[in-house]
């Protein structure tokens, strides 16, 4: 698994992620868009902590830097 996330698509990733969960803790998202977008949260949260996003691998995607 070749990491292919850069540090800003990873806090973008996070930021989103934070911010549904205050949607849905506050009571302003429910039902279907809540469980939606909850689970669409967990998938960015958790492919940021890997910096791996599935996919971007089949097009060659990536927004790490180059070294």
């Amino acid at each position: 698994m070749k990491l292919n996330m850069g540090m800003i698509d990873r806090a973008v990733r996070l930021i989103f992620a934070a911010v549904v969960a205050y949607l849905y803790f506050t009571g302003k998202i429910d039902g279907l868009a809540a469980t939606i977008l909850a689970v669409l949260a967990a998938i960015f949260v958790l492919t940021s902590l890997i910096g791996f996003c599935p996919l971007y691998a089949p097009f060659g995607l990536s927004t790490r830097k180059k070294r």
